[in-house]
């Protein structure tokens, strides 16, 4: 992926150094140098991301496991980055650090799988900091996480506000690359990463405009000759990509087996990058909104042998039953954006997940965000909470199920003993907007409650 050319101090200094430039330079550094420390605050402490994970007991607290009954007084132990105890009492640890939480709920953090997190700080008018896609239309090999900005202004925001993992995906072109599942808290993209190629990222191609007056009545519904030609194109390109790649694997593993006859085959990063994928090893995540796309994708996956998830599914509602007869999860990005059609009722993006949760569809909710608004996840489930989604199922669609469909269930997404310990203490339902986060905890360790929005609010509080 595309990278930022580094300044080089020492070739600046040969060719623009004068006098008078150097006292421009130490006006300059004396005028923004209050700015560059202020937009620091929010920054991983290396000290904390470096150091042993610290022994915690928590008491007192309601905790609410999301996989079990909710403990009205109960506690639990984080030890070694897990956690190691949780009940209605706990035998805590010598040397371990109390956390009194009287009057307070614990809830596992919450994660959104369909983000552009890390990958685009200011989505216009500053180019250099956006690297969320490649030239070119199939870009298998392509993997996210090594573009992921670890300080990014976005990962404060978002975690104080109680969600802490994301999946952060690629974009453009057909085939984006390969997103990548982390804890959002790390002084770099390896520390950060859960999976760092967790699934590959596919615009599934669909019937968009196009065609003459001679197609006129067909381009009222928006399809027309050259428009089904093109998307057809695009499939059979995707089909053939994957079928070059289980071939290559086949080849891979032939070499494997007898290198000194079977001849090894010429390194081709795409491929190399496809076989997993081709063979069902890690999902494929279709972006699909409409009926019809999300019926294609579905009967593509299923012609290809893929492991498929569809994210956006709009049009979901429609096809529930579809969808659950395949059984393929669905990731809903658009709780909280305007219907597709003029004539679909205004509230079908708002009921979208309780339908599909009463057809017995998988699924979870995402903000669908590049970054700045992940942190509204809790208030788009709430949204679905409050057209018919129930109250309990609100909260594992941004806790557990997305865990689920991640394949990380086991680590993620609820509270239990042997889990990494991803908390959230509130003084509230996390879906509630009044809620207040109170404490934090990624991988086991406490997190600051601080971010670009609370240095700028303390910064400006007391201004008359």
């Amino acid at each position: 992926m595309k990278s930022l050319k580094r300044f080089d101090a020492c070739d600046a200094t040969r060719e623009f150094v004068t006098t008078r430039g150097l006292v421009l330079t130490l006006a300059l550094v004396l005028l923004f140098a209050s700015g560059a420390r202020a937009q620091d605050t929010d920054r991983t402490d290396a000290q904390i991301a470096n150091a042993p994970a610290p022994t915690y007991v928590i008491r007192n607290a309601r905790i609410v496991t999301v996989s079990g009954a909710d403990i009205e007084n109960g506690a639990l132990v984080i030890s070694g980055g897990r956690i190691t105890a949780v009940g209605a009492s706990v035998n805590a640890p010598a040397g371990a650090q109390e956390v009194d939480a009287r009057g307070l709920t614990v809830f596992p953090g919450m994660i959104d799988i369909g983000t552009n997190m890390g990958l685009v700080e200011v989505p216009t008018g500053a180019n250099g900091t956006v690297d969320a896609q490649e030239l070119g239309e199939m870009n298998p090999n392509i993997a996210a996480i090594w573009s992921i900005n670890p300080h990014s202004s976005h990962i404060g925001v978002t975690r104080v506000g109680g969600v802490t993992s994301v999946l952060s995906l690629p974009s453009g072109g057909v085939i984006s690359g390969q997103g990548a599942f982390i804890n959002l808290f790390g002084t770099s993209p390896r520390e950060m990463a859960v999976i760092p190629q967790a699934v590959l990222m596919v615009e599934f191609p669909r019937i968009g405009g196009g065609g003459g007056f001679a197609a006129f009545v067909a381009a009222q519904q928006g399809i027309t000759p050259d428009a089904i030609s093109q998307r057809d194109r695009r499939i059979e390109q995707i089909r053939q990509l994957l079928r070059d790649a289980e071939a290559y694997g086949r080849a891979q593993d032939a070499h494997a087996k007898d290198p000194k006859n079977v001849p090894r085959p010429d390194t081709d990063l795409k491929l190399a990058a496809l076989v997993p994928y081709a063979r069902g090893e890690r999902p494929v995540i279709f972006r699909a909104e409409r009926e019809r796309d999300i019926r294609g994708a579905v009967r593509f996956a299923e012609e290809m042998r893929l492991k498929p998830i569809i994210i956006g599914a709009s049009e979901g509602w429609k096809v529930a039953s579809f969808l659950k007869e395949h059984n393929v999860p669905v990731i809903i990005d658009g709780v909280l954006n305007l219907p597709l059609r003029e004539d679909d009722p205004y509230d079908s993006l708002f009921e979208n997940a309780s339908k599909l949760q009463a057809a017995g569809v998988r699924f979870c909710i995402s903000t669908g965000d590049s970054g700045a608004h992940v942190r509204d996840l809790p208030f788009h489930a709430g949204m679905a909470a409050a057209y018919g989604l129930p109250k309990a199922e609100a909260l594992k669609s941004v806790t557990l199920y997305p865990a689920q469909i991640m394949g990380v269930a086991d680590r993620f997404g609820s509270i239990e003993q042997g889990k990494v310990a991803n908390l959230v203490i509130a003084d509230g339902d996390i879906l509630e907007a009044r809620t207040n986060i109170r404490y934090l905890f990624i991988n086991g360790r406490q997190i600051p409650l601080v971010s670009r929005h609370t240095m700028l609010y303390d910064e400006f509080k007391d201004r008359k």
